[in-house]
């Protein structure tokens, strides 16, 4: 193996939680994964907002991920991060991604924590529907485990230059 390949292999990406956090709040699509009562392990792909240190998500009340994520609070998720621009239209640039674990609270509706969300996710949920949905907040924790997020895209078939781990942090705002 060359030098110059082997040495970039030792050089993490250098990234903060902050950086991570601002990537998190500039998308607004995420997979949530979670497990049923009997253990069958589902995902979801859904529109989330971040508010401080937590991600929102509204669902029906009655849908299958409010009541399996309220029957354990357990989940995990993963953001895509778009790269490439206008680049991206013409390659298939695959998107970076940043994910994490977390615990998730499923909030009925008209609960005192809804109301205030749900006029911050603005054009994300018709203002007909906001009376009626349930709110999942997701409380990320431990470390974000990232690929591709901070480094050129040439860099991103170097899966040690790639990838990331930082903390999780619990600040009151992330900019």
């Amino acid at each position: 193996m060359p030098s110059a390949t082997r040495q970039s292999r030792t050089v993490p990406p250098r990234l903060s939680s902050q950086e991570v956090w601002r990537e998190i709040g500039k998308a607004s699509f995420l997979v949530l994964s979670y497990v049923t009562p009997s253990g069958e392990p589902r995902s979801a792909g859904v529109m989330y907002t971040v508010i401080g240190s937590k991600l929102y998500i509204v669902t029906g009340p009655d849908s299958w991920k409010a009541r399996h994520i309220a029957a354990d609070g357990r989940v995990a998720v993963t953001v895509p991060v778009r790269r490439g621009g206008i680049l991206s239209l013409l390659a298939p640039i695959p998107p970076a991604t940043i994910s994490c674990h977390g615990t998730a609270i499923v909030h009925p509706p008209g609960s005192p924590t809804v109301r205030p969300v749900l006029e911050q996710l603005g054009s994300l949920l018709p203002q007909e529907r906001r009376a009626s949905v349930a709110l999942i907040e997701v409380i990320p924790e431990g470390m974000f485990a990232s690929y591709g997020v901070g480094v050129a895209l040439a860099r991103m078939r170097d899966t040690d230059a790639a990838r990331a781990r930082v903390p999780v942090t619990q600040e009151a705002s992330h900019g």
